[in-house]
């Protein structure tokens, strides 16, 4: 990974490819790890530029707290410094908060779609928010991560899934694991879900949502009543059975995000 200095942080990052840019950003508590395999399956079409957030990736040490604001200010001063003047966001999970946060500040002349994926579209019920205010007890952290991880993982075989969670994901300490439950948290407490955030935006442009999990028929039903009623909107169901379509089957996210930015 290459290194960049952000004001008081350093940020690990790469490229690979040629076309129009993809950044790619991963959830909180992950990193560019978990791109291994769609990253090449992309660069094949287009520009692709892994980036991993502040004291994510290879660069653990950081300057103190952080928010998701803080981390779309950082990818747009990442952004101005490599000279990129026009991007593809492709964010997982609750890196999609600060994926729209960064398209809303931009404006769609320089973020002309925008792509997330495995993201909590509806309003999250209180045992979510129970879980999440778990993690952020330094005295039932870990209980409260394992209820997520054995939901994400649900009952796959994938070794490159099994290792992302409980040993990648693992790795991070309880102090980011408490930041991304109260950001997380803070988030949906604002915005109720995220269709309502994107519905929000200053400029619309195309977002699609690209996801495996929850897979009850309901969860699915609500994103195509927001889209039958936002014509900027498109869920996009794939058969797998976990919370990580990219290490699942990063052939078929590509080919999916290939076919939107067409």
């Amino acid at each position: 990974m290459n290194s960049i200095e952000i004001g008081a942080n350093a940020f690990s990052y790469d490229e690979a490819g040629s076309g129009p840019v993809i950044l790619l950003l991963s959830g909180w508590c992950q990193d560019h790890r978990l791109f291994k395999t769609l990253a090449p399956e992309l660069a094949k079409t287009n520009h692709v530029i892994r980036l991993d957030w502040r004291g994510h990736g290879e660069h653990r040490a950081h300057d103190g707290d952080f928010t998701c604001e803080d981390q779309a200010a950082d990818v747009i001063a990442f952004l101005d410094r490599l000279g990129i003047e026009q991007v593809l966001p492709v964010s997982t999970s609750h890196g999609g908060w600060a994926n729209i946060e960064l398209a809303d500040r931009l404006g769609a002349g320089r973020i002309p779609r925008a792509i997330v994926i495995d993201w909590i579209q509806t309003t999250p019920n209180e045992d979510f928010f129970r879980m999440i205010d778990h993690i952020q007890e330094r005295t039932n952290w870990e209980n409260g991560r394992g209820d997520f991880f054995n939901y994400w993982i649900g009952d796959t075989k994938n070794e490159d899934i099994i290792n992302h969670v409980n040993n990648e994901m693992a790795n991070y300490s309880f102090e980011m694991w408490a930041r991304s439950g109260r950001e997380i948290g803070k988030a949906y407490r604002k915005w109720g879900n995220p269709m309502l955030r994107m519905a929000a935006l200053a400029e619309k442009r195309p977002i699609t949502h690209i996801y495996s999990q929850p897979f009850e028929p309901e969860y699915t039903q609500a994103q195509l009543a927001f889209a039958a009623e936002h014509d900027w909107y498109k869920p996009t169901k794939l058969p797998g059975r976990t919370h990580f379509p990219t290490l699942e089957q990063p052939k078929v996210v590509a080919d999916t995000i290939r076919a939107f930015i067409a």
